[in-house]
């Protein structure tokens, strides 16, 4: 069985981010991928927007509640 095919995302993804840094460099590699994903907008911001009104604690539960719900 080839190696990659017994990967899963995450092992994918690093294992390519290695070869581009191997390959490129640094600093190309981050121009490279910035190719991918110009974004748009300030995320700080948006973000500050989304969950101005809720605490960490609030935040923390609904994640642990998101995680739970997934796991079954």
């Amino acid at each position: 069985m080839d190696k990659m095919e017994s990967m899963n995302l995450s092992e994918i993804r690093q294992a390519g981010l290695k070869a581009l840094n191997r390959e490129l460099g640094a600093v190309k590699m981050i121009r490279f991928l910035q190719q991918f994903d110009l974004g748009e907008g300030d995320y700080s911001i948006q973000r500050h927007q989304w969950f101005k009104n809720q605490s960490l604690e609030k935040l923390i539960e609904k994640l642990l509640v998101q995680r739970q719900t997934k796991d079954k």
